[in-house]
């Protein structure tokens, strides 16, 4: 019974995380990044990579610089790996196609269109495990849209 209530019970980390994001969505981008980082700063390189990979996640998505954009999304990859396979996490698997999504965003905003279309293959063949809810169909629609920019200006943002 107490096994059970503890998998029901909220993760206080993801909770803080979501918080921050609100605050990212609701324009705050600088006091978001500070805020992620000082989570980021709180679980450490070694922290559950659940935790680091959402983290991370959101923490790229506040950056100014596209080289820095890209760091935060490639340690988030990384960290989604970790986590999809020390567990089998749930969450990481369906994180999994957005966090190939981003890559491949990165490498189409720094000219790199290669290295944007192979993470746009990844993220295309992992969204087909995707649930046909909200989430699922909002990234099949943002893999649809960055490989007809991709075709349409060879990667490169106009």
């Amino acid at each position: 019974m107490a096994e059970r209530q503890e998998q029901a019970a909220p993760d206080a980390v993801l909770t803080r995380i979501g918080q921050v994001v609100m605050l990212h969505h609701a324009g705050d981008r600088e006091e978001a990044r500070h805020r992620l980082l000082g989570l980021w700063a709180e679980i450490g390189e070694q922290g559950d990579p659940l935790h680091r990979c959402t983290l991370a996640h959101y923490l790229a998505d506040t950056q100014d610089d596209p080289e820095d954009e890209l760091a935060w999304d490639l340690r988030a990859l990384t960290a989604g790996e970790e986590a999809a396979a020390d567990g089998g996490s749930l969450a990481a698997r369906a994180l999994y196609p957005s966090l190939q999504l981003n890559l491949a965003a990165d490498y189409a905003r720094l000219g790199r269109p290669d290295a944007a279309r192979t993470h746009l293959h990844r993220a295309r063949g992992a969204a087909a495990t995707l649930a046909e809810d909200r989430y699922g169909e909002g990234v099949r629609d943002a893999i649809r849209h960055l490989e007809i920019r991709l075709d349409e200006d060879g990667g490169h943002r106009p």
